[in-house]
């Protein structure tokens, strides 16, 4: 364990894999197989050293909160209401959020303390595109400004209100939009996972999506290798969903590798990359949790911040 800086406890792969302590390890193999993204290779072993000694801390701070509520209860002489553990999830295009959240809301739901496990991701809070369309920011797609941050936030105040239930938008990657008249449902959790680009964005506005966190975790490596990354996924992309007659990227799915390769490589330098630069790891810092993976997509170290 190192504290390179004053903020942060930072373990190596093998340091903190040993907090796992005695957590059980849940999931087999075939429940990981559908858990895992196009591209993703996680393993079991990865499960265990990675994800199990995070939710054995999840599980402890998600106690101490829901023991903290019934004290102000009881000091203001009332009956606490039912909140979710919202726990953010960041970090760039390609670096493997969505299976990162898929596999923590898997493990988080098998403690029998939170059951009840809800995932988000803020895709659904992108404005549709004939309002990007409108806007001139069709090509900016992912960047702050593309998002319904106000929608986003008033999810999250329902939620945290302790209404019964909160809706969110669908966003479909097939179409690359909203789909109109779909959502999802979730009712009032024990723990909420939001996972997306910029949930940890601050700005001019009053209130933050951040403000909701009661943890956030930021899935960090270098550029060079998610860049690597974003061109093996585009790459499968083409050889599956860009396949479908109603994929808004069906143009895509007849390119040459070397066609796709440099596609791929030229939306990265003008999106993707750009967003992640200017807006995504700025945002790095402000994580209660760091994981920082190589480039064979297993983390080497994680910094934990301080309380």
């Amino acid at each position: 364990m190192t504290e390179a800086d004053g903020r942060y406890l930072t373990f190596s792969r093998d340091e903190w894999a040993d907090l796992r302590a005695a957590t059980p390890l849940t999931l087999r193999e075939a429940d990981l197989q559908e858990l895992r993204g196009l591209t993703d290779r996680i393993d079991l072993d990865e499960v265990a050293a990675i994800y199990l000694p995070l939710t054995r801390l999840l599980n402890l701070y998600v106690a101490a909160t829901q023991n903290l509520h019934k004290v102000s209860a009881a000091f203001l002489g009332t009956l606490a209401p039912k909140v979710p553990y919202v726990i953010g999830v960041a970090g760039s295009v390609a670096v493997g959020k969505s299976t990162f959240a898929r596999i923590l809301q898997a493990l988080l739901a098998r403690w029998p303390d939170h059951p009840q496990v809800g995932l988000v991701t803020t895709d659904g809070f992108l404005h549709p595109n004939a309002v990007l369309a409108e806007r001139g920011i069709m090509n900016r797609k992912g960047f702050p400004e593309s998002y319904d941050t106000r929608r986003l936030i008033e999810f999250l105040r329902e939620l945290k209100s302790g209404a019964s239930q909160a809706s969110a938008p669908v966003y479909s990657h097939v179409v690359y939009d909203i789909v109109e008249g779909d959502e999802v449902v979730v009712n009032r959790p024990d723990i909420l996972i939001l996972e997306g680009l910029n949930v940890l964005q601050v700005g001019g506005a009053d209130e933050f999506v951040s403000d909701y966190f009661d943890f956030s975790i930021y899935i960090d490596a270098d550029e060079s290798h998610i860049e690597e990354w974003y061109v093996q996924r585009f790459l499968k992309l083409c050889e599956t969903v860009f396949q479908d007659p109603n994929s808004f990227f069906q143009n895509y799915a007849h390119l040459s590798h070397d066609e796709a390769v440099a596609t791929a490589r030229g939306i990265w330098r003008e999106i993707n990359g750009k967003n992640l630069r200017e807006n995504i790891a700025p945002t790095k810092t402000r994580a209660s949790l760091l994981l920082r993976k190589g480039l064979d997509h297993r983390v080497t170290d994680v910094s934990l911040r301080r309380l």
